[in-house]
């Protein structure tokens, strides 16, 4: 697979592998054997940058993702580079689903966080180290200072803010430099596309969550689809409902057209549009199917054109869609 820099020189497959469906969010937990198995089918598949976090996990194990994510690349952790993240608990108690975040990035939480990834994670270091949502009882210079601290340690060698806006990321960005924001972006949630400019101007790049809108870009789910609403967040997001089949046609249409013309699949195309996007920009779709991370890295290798591009994009700025989870099309909060 192709690479790319994030910020200054963290090199990266343009495609990456978003880790957090093996263990939470999405249905049961894979099995454990099973899960390592697969992401070593990744990395022969030609991925080298896995995306994590320690809140992936169950109530009975919170932090099993990163577990599971360390044996997995172990042999491997010379030629991959791994990500993931802190300042983030969820609620199990609440019973609610999705479950509730809980935000601390305080010296104290950072600094027993960063022992414990790296203690599951198998390494001595962590390649891209994500502030996982912003807490507002931290000032980012604060936070920042950590990082920087955790760099000069070793115990870092990248770090990045997830959900970031431009003034926070500037602030922090001014302490210790920033190498990516990783933030949800797809055909149905643009609106960080405002934060571009701020990115290209200070040199950070762009891990885009949730590229294909939870799967629904895929084309596969149509109404009547069933998930299990006490483990899959699908279950909850208002693009997955029988409504939304009806009002995002178009889009589906526009996505099995362009498809069809490339000789592509919609998840591909769907991922191509955010890679010809910016260079600087690389998408980390998650699944547990050897055949869809073969999919997905093939999206590399899918020629749009930027003519192309500004097509499709047109074609969304004047379509209806539906609501999608935690995201909005240009123009809207």
């Amino acid at each position: 697979m192709d690479t790319r820099v994030l910020g200054r020189d963290l090199t990266v497959s343009a495609v990456g592998l978003g880790c957090m469906g093996f263990s939470h969010g999405y249905g049961m937990p894979t099995e454990e054997r099973e899960t390592v198995r697969l992401l070593r089918q990744a990395v022969n598949l030609g991925y080298t940058f896995f995306d994590t976090a320690e809140v992936y996990g169950t109530s009975q194990e919170p932090h099993v993702n990163e577990r599971l994510v360390g044996e997995a690349l172990a042999p491997h952790r010379s030629s991959v580079k791994i990500a993931t993240k802190f300042g983030l608990r969820f609620d199990f108690e609440s019973g609610k689903v999705p479950l509730p975040l809980i935000p601390d990035s305080r010296p104290e939480t950072v600094r027993r966080a960063v022992e414990g990834s790296l203690r599951r994670l198998k390494t001595d270091h962590i390649d891209l180290y994500f502030q996982h949502r912003i807490d507002p009882k931290v000032a980012p210079e604060e936070v920042a200072g950590v990082m920087a601290d955790l760099i000069r340690e070793g115990k870092i060698t990248h770090w990045g803010i997830s959900e970031a806006n431009e003034d926070y990321l500037r602030r922090a960005h001014a302490v210790c430099p920033v190498t990516a924001v990783q933030n949800r972006y797809s055909m149905m949630a643009r609106r960080y596309e405002s934060l571009f400019p701020t990115l290209e101007e200070l040199g950070v790049g762009f891990v885009a969550f949730s590229p294909m809108a939870n799967g629904f870009l895929t084309g596969k789910y149509g109404k009547g689809a069933q998930f299990d609403r006490q483990t899959d967040y699908r279950a909850t997001m208002p693009q997955f409902t029988d409504e939304a089949i009806d009002q995002n046609r178009a889009l589906l249409k526009l996505l099995a057209d362009m498809a069809e013309a490339k000789s592509a699949t919609p998840a591909q195309i769907s991922l191509a549009w955010i890679l010809r996007k910016k260079p600087w920009i690389v998408p980390i779709p998650g699944t547990r199917n050897v055949e869809r991370m073969a999919e997905n890295a093939g999206a590399a290798d899918v020629p749009l054109t930027a003519a192309e591009v500004q097509a499709l994009d047109d074609a969304l700025d004047g379509m209806e869609m539906s609501a999608v989870f935690g995201g909005s099309v240009v123009g809207k909060a």
